[in-house]
């Protein structure tokens, strides 16, 4: 398990910072922004938590158990909004609602020049942005939580003269909860993680700070406690929603009883469930993309010749050359740490210390990327000397692309192992057992029986890693080489400075590249039910 070992070096080195405290830098802290950062933060995590949960619960609620017109096309359309990364709907949210934007301008013209409404760059805009973009992570959960659930159970509750409404409270989501904790607390850490929205918002977190004090007014040592305390705030998180689902001792039949038949709406029901969907959607995704794509036309028409299309192109190479260098490095880890955690005979009793072990290099993803950019700084600042003398100077650790590769390693693997480890579950041990027992090597069972067998976990842990890295910004932004720029770093860049044209091209990439993989997740996660439901008939 060394590579898993690996991964945890980086966070250890934030987790001794604790070792070191500095009590100036936490007295200066405290006298200028900390009691900010620190209740911006957790307004934010409230607000968003709040917000995600009703709305990837109710619609995911909504799909499942009811039937009307374009209920399937919408089931799938919900999960769009996913493409588009909260600093990129920040930007195009910014410029559409703000004071001097064509919404509220077009206000004013219609009701005289007094109408004025709230500040939009505040921490309600900000929770109102991360929301939209985080909502499908509960909702994608929500959605395989209720679609598991029994007609059983429900008829035995109708059966007792409990309402829908009833049936909802009592008995459906007590059973989503442990999923529904779970698509909670990945929208609270990908919110704990932001600092682009909340900057273009002017609300000042614990994440914003730590980027403003290490690329700003560069100061490492307090850059680095702030971070430190970032994490334990991560680590919270984490162990609150891992109490929330063990806590839960409700269990259900899952795909061996007989699944739900949709309730057909009809009347204003059915209207309301075509309308609320189709609005969330339209605000979300459909006016975000509208406006991209009206920029970007116009920013392509007014460019000189071939100079956007030299620069579109390389930054275009690099964005997907790290993206799926990602995705391969974290799928050939994620493999090796879930076959060698996997019960094997005799062994399954002795490898509990592996997967404890596994568990605990998974955390990279509980911990915000600019936390995780960092601790790979500080653990490769320390081997440079080394690695310097050793090399003639010829070899530099940090700000390379081992640097980079390594952090985003630390950051995705949790998702590749999640995925490819549930995917081996499945597999019965007899089949191993069995060309086992005809001399067959390890390596070759991974590849013959394990491979074919959990192809779509592998599947969708690759999909997953490449869009999740098409879309990261801190992590890139700290640890790329000098001179390689991508299209998450260049639309920050450009939007930072109210470019919001220019800002578009970079921005329309990245959402129409992620806009396919998201479809085809929900496309694998209805294959792999289809699957699991087969076994049992």
């Amino acid at each position: 398990m060394i590579p898993a070992a690996l991964v945890l070096l980086p966070l250890i080195g934030l987790v001794a910072a604790w070792l070191r405290l500095d009590g100036e830098i936490w007295l200066h802290l405290w006298n200028t922004l900390l009691p900010e950062m620190l209740l911006n933060t957790m307004l934010l995590m409230l607000g968003v938590g709040a917000t995600t949960l009703v709305l990837g619960t109710g619609l995911a609620w909504l799909v499942t158990t009811y039937s009307f017109p374009g209920a399937r096309l919408i089931e799938w359309l919900l999960v769009l909004p996913i493409a588009i990364p909260g600093y990129i709907l920040g930007y195009v949210f910014m410029s559409l609602f703000d004071y001097a934007g064509p919404f509220q301008t077009q206000l004013r013209a219609w009701f005289g020049s007094h109408v004025e409404l709230p500040e939009f760059r505040s921490l309600p805009g900000a929770v109102l942005v991360l929301s939209l973009a985080l909502y499908p992570y509960v909702y994608l959960l929500a959605r395989a939580a209720f679609r598991e659930q029994s007609a059983a159970q429900r008829d035995a509750a109708r059966a007792a003269g409990l309402s829908d409404r009833a049936i909802f409270w009592r008995v459906a989501l007590p059973l989503a909860r442990p999923s529904l904790a779970a698509g909670v607390a990945l929208a609270l850490m990908e919110a704990l993680t932001d600092f682009a929205v909340v900057r273009y918002f002017n609300t000042v977190t614990l994440s914003e700070g730590v980027v403003r004090l290490w690329v700003i007014q560069m100061d490492r040592d307090a850059a680095v406690q702030l971070a430190s305390l970032l994490m334990l705030i991560a680590l919270a998180v984490v162990l609150v929603e891992r109490r929330l689902r063990h806590r839960a001792r409700y269990y259900q039949l899952g795909n061996q009883s007989r699944p739900i038949a949709p309730t057909r709406l009809s009347g204003w029901r059915m209207v309301a469930a075509l309308v609320g969907p189709s609005v969330l959607l339209l605000v979300a995704f459909g006016l975000p993309v509208a406006q991209l794509a009206q920029w970007a036309l116009v920013e392509v028409a007014h460019a000189e010749p071939g100079t956007l299309d030299a620069v579109f192109g390389q930054y275009l190479f690099n964005t997907v050359a790290l993206s799926l260098g990602a995705a391969l490095l974290v799928l050939v880890v994620a493999l090796g740490m879930a076959y060698a955690v996997r019960p094997h005979g005799a062994h399954a009793a002795t490898n509990g210390g592996m997967r404890f072990l596994a568990r605990l290099a998974t955390l990279g993803y509980a911990i915000p990327g600019a936390v995780v950019a960092l601790g790979v700084l500080l653990l490769l600042a320390s081997l440079n000397e080394t690695v310097l003398a050793w090399t003639g100077g010829a070899v530099l650790l940090s700000a390379s692309i081992f640097g980079l590769m390594y952090a985003y390693l630390v950051r995705f693997l949790a998702i590749g192992f999640s995925s490819v480890e549930a995917s081996l579950e499945k597999v019965t041990p007899n089949m191993e057992m069995a060309a086992r027992s005809l001399g067959a090597p390890p390596s070759r069972v991974l590849a013959r029986i394990h491979l074919p067998l959990a192809r779509t976990g592998v599947l969708a842990a690759l999909l997953l890693v490449f869009v999740d890295t098409l879309k990261e910004l801190p992590v890139t932004m700290f640890l790329r080489p000098f001179g390689m720029e991508t299209l998450s770093v260049w639309t920050y860049m450009l939007s930072s400075e109210s470019a919001w044209q220019a800002a578009a091209v970079p921005a329309l990439t990245i959402v129409l590249a992620s806009v396919p993989p998201a479809l085809l997740l929900i496309h694998l996660s209805r294959i792999s039910a289809q699957s699991a439901e087969g076994t049992y008939l």
